[in-house]
């Protein structure tokens, strides 16, 4: 028997000594890889940013330091009138600062993040990113709220409700080229909305957005009821303010009708009587800056009013002072009208507690006319998939660019016109108001947007751009 004891020993130690080599040769061939290899615990926990070449001069001058923003937020463990009088659709630093112009690209760019994929931001393709620049994909996931479910839609832009039965637009997501953005997250947006107000201000763009916001979070709420109106529905619709308040949160999300930013003015009419004209006083910021200017998040944004026919016209409608200017190219006028905005942000809004969003111009897509001329959308059921089938980036955009740049304030330019462009196929067109059919002659609203819908999307851009600067306070705590 001693024999075979003696053989059972050694086999025993041979086998731990092959065990023994073979785990040591794992180990030496792992650290070989890791010396080799560009990955780093801290590129496994961390989101960098970097300047990006793709980013556009212009919009790299626009924003301020990561160190700026990351003071501002961090996550913590009535209706508008839809026609104006004749029938339209009423779309309603010294130098660089020492801010610094870094601030662009932390909002519109991001580089690699090879791990935690919660966070979403993995970098592809480049080393940087424009999560403005991109394109739609389609996408098998449910809407954040579900067609027809949120009872704070204007009918306008209730779609669903409103009869349209052919929900493709709803499935298409934006994809930045060369990353993803983080899912939206409605409780840890609220988390970094918590106590604080967020005010958009602006035309019924805006408040396309703002509605947006509002359904989107309200999703996710576990009892809906506590989101609650701050006023009566009768008091926004004469006034042009909306508010709601969470009240677990003890955050208000707000919109202030102002179209041109500007004071519109009214004046006796030229040929006498009691009727009086309407004007617009340029060098007047609108008297409606009380309400917001101390609100801990702004987004604003102007636009298709200046298309419309009087401004466009520009006789006998623009004013400064008492000077009424009898002809004024609506590219002046629109340029005097930002200064005016910048200069009021730059003094009256405080840097250190108020974060400046401007949202971009929103495209529209009348075939055929314009809305007063037979303009129609409706049958559109894809995006448009190419490049040069796009309408010229807008004037305006070029204007508000090189505003902003010149600006002490650092404001985050949420350029949505081109991820718009695209979506020929997410209007209301025909599907305004309850019960609509399609006939001859009638209006089509080519410019707000279905809800659900891409406004969804801009918030989640603006999500993305909460989140980023939250990451970055917490990597600065």
């Amino acid at each position: 028997m001693a024999p075979l004891k003696k053989l059972s020993f050694l086999s025993i130690l041979q086998r731990r000594r092959t065990h023994f080599m073979f785990t040591t040769f794992l180990a030496l061939f792992s650290l070989l890889i890791l010396r080799n290899s560009s990955i780093t615990p801290k590129s496994l926990t961390s989101i960098t940013y970097s300047t990006s070449p793709s980013v556009s001069s212009a919009t790299f001058h626009l924003l301020s330091a990561t160190n700026y923003i990351s003071s501002l937020s961090s996550i913590n463990t009535n209706h508008e009138n839809t026609h104006d009088q004749n029938g339209s659709i009423l779309v309603d630093p010294p130098g660089p600062t020492k801010y610094g112009s870094q601030f662009a690209n932390n909002f519109t760019s991001v580089q690699r993040n090879t791990g935690e994929k919660d966070r979403r931001f993995d970098k592809t393709k480049k080393d940087s990113c424009d999560i403005f620049d991109g394109k739609w994909v389609l996408d098998d996931s449910d809407p954040i709220y579900s067609p027809g479910s949120c009872p704070f839609l204007d009918y306008t832009f209730n779609c669903f409700n409103n009869g349209r039965s052919d929900l493709g637009y709803l499935s298409y997501k934006w994809q930045p080229n060369g990353c993803d953005i983080p899912r939206f997250d409605g409780r840890k947006m609220l988390d970094m909305l918590r106590g604080k107000r967020m005010v958009f201000v602006g035309d019924s763009l805006n408040r396309n957005m703002w509605q947006s916001l509002i359904c989107s979070l309200r999703m996710s709420l576990v009892d809906k009821k506590r989101m609650v109106e701050v006023s009566q529905v009768r008091k926004f619709r004469t006034e042009g303010f909306y508010s709601f308040k969470v009240k677990d949160y003890n955050c208000t999300i707000e919109f202030i009708r102002s179209p041109f930013l500007v004071q519109e003015w009214k004046v006796p009419s030229i040929k006498g009587g009691a009727k009086r004209r309407e004007m617009l006083r340029l060098d007047l910021i609108q008297a409606t800056t009380s309400k917001y200017h101390d609100a801990d998040f702004l987004i604003f944004n102007t636009g298709h009013w200046w298309t419309h026919h009087k401004t466009r016209n520009g006789k006998n409608f623009f004013l400064e002072g008492n000077f009424v200017h009898s002809e004024l190219n609506v590219t002046e006028a629109y340029t005097k009208a930002l200064k005016t905005w910048a200069k009021w942000v730059d003094k009256n809004v405080n840097k250190k507690k108020t974060q400046v969003f401007f949202a971009g111009y929103s495209a529209s897509h009348f075939r055929g006319g314009q809305w007063n001329s037979g303009g129609n959308c409706d049958g559109e059921t894809e995006p448009i998939r190419n490049d040069t089938h796009l309408a010229p980036y807008p004037w305006m955009m070029k204007i508000l660019e090189s505003m902003i740049s010149e600006m002490k304030t650092p404001v985050v330019y949420l350029n949505i016109t081109k991820m718009t462009g695209y979506r020929k196929d997410a209007h209301p067109s025909i599907y305004r108001q309850p019960g609509t059919r399609r006939r001859h002659g009638m209006i089509q609203d080519c410019s707000h947007w279905c809800l659900p819908g891409v406004p969804d999307s801009w918030n989640h851009l603006l999500y993305a751009s909460l989140f980023m600067s939250s990451q970055s306070s917490i990597r600065t705590q």
